[in-house]
């Protein structure tokens, strides 16, 4: 027993002389991406998510008359940039969709094509989330020609969570591709003071599990978007919360592997 006590002594000494480690862990436990969607169609709030001092994550969508300039903007000014791949929903107009989304009525080989020439639209795209979708996501065929895109060309996917029954989870397993869900939507409600209320949501489920993921938009809500989140960054501060891009939440093992060519 004394022998034990011997070992572990200078093990906890050392502990307790090294806070940094501690700290390390500690911030390495607590961080957080931010996700905005809509960039390449929506006005509000871009210039000031593009030009503002938080690393969002910027979700472009492809096809668009401003697909490439925000995707470039954003890569210019060290934003990681996903595509935004429009997916079709349960409800809404077809409009909402913009140009060539996935559709149920799409072969697999036409899907991969579209996803294809969404990747090219969007340049400096490093992963994917869907815009709507809560019929597609649901199809198994069509969520494996996008996730097989994925694996090819080395993208991460973040399911924005628009169905419960969604197949992102069970076939980017199955093939091994790096995917992570949405936690929080922070502008459903469009007030500052709401997006304020759900990035304190955020915050509560990042010191829990250690990570958490949240979607805004740009837009028609963008500017109250970004107010709540720019008001909402000195409480991360002192709750020693780290907003990353999102490839930052995947393990490092993963990212290694998967990310670093």
């Amino acid at each position: 027993m004394k022998k034990i006590a011997l070992v572990l002594i200078p093990f906890l000494l050392l502990s307790f002389q090294n806070p940094s480690f501690a700290e390390k862990k500690e911030e390495k436990q607590r961080m957080a991406a931010i996700i905005i969607d809509d960039f390449g169609g929506g006005t509000g709030g871009v210039r000031d998510f593009l030009e503002g001092n938080i690393p969002i994550t910027a979700a472009v969508m492809p096809f668009t008359e401003h697909s490439k300039k925000h995707a470039e903007w954003a890569h210019k000014n060290g934003f990681e940039v996903i595509v935004h791949l429009p997916m079709q929903p349960k409800r809404g107009k077809a409009s909402w969709l913009g140009p060539k989304p996935i559709t149920v009525d799409l072969s697999p080989k036409e899907v991969k094509k579209r996803v294809e020439g969404a990747l090219k639209s969007v340049p400096y795209a490093v992963g994917m989330n869907n815009h709507m979708g809560s019929l597609a996501v649901e199809n198994e065929e069509i969520v494996r020609a996008i996730v097989e895109v994925a694996k090819e060309r080395k993208l991460y996917i973040i399911d924005s969570g628009t169905s419960p029954k969604s197949k992102f989870p069970e076939v980017a397993k199955e093939m091994n591709v790096p995917l992570l869900k949405r936690d929080v939507f922070l502008d459903d409600i469009s007030s500052s003071s709401h997006v304020r209320k759900q990035m304190m949501r955020l915050a509560k489920i990042t010191e829990f599990t250690g990570r958490g993921i949240a979607i805004g938009h740009v837009g028609v809500t963008g500017k109250v978007c970004s107010v709540g989140i720019f008001q909402s960054m000195e409480e991360y501060k002192q709750r020693n919360i780290r907003i990353v891009p999102a490839s930052q939440l995947f393990s490092t093992k993963l990212t290694e592997q998967y990310f670093i060519p």
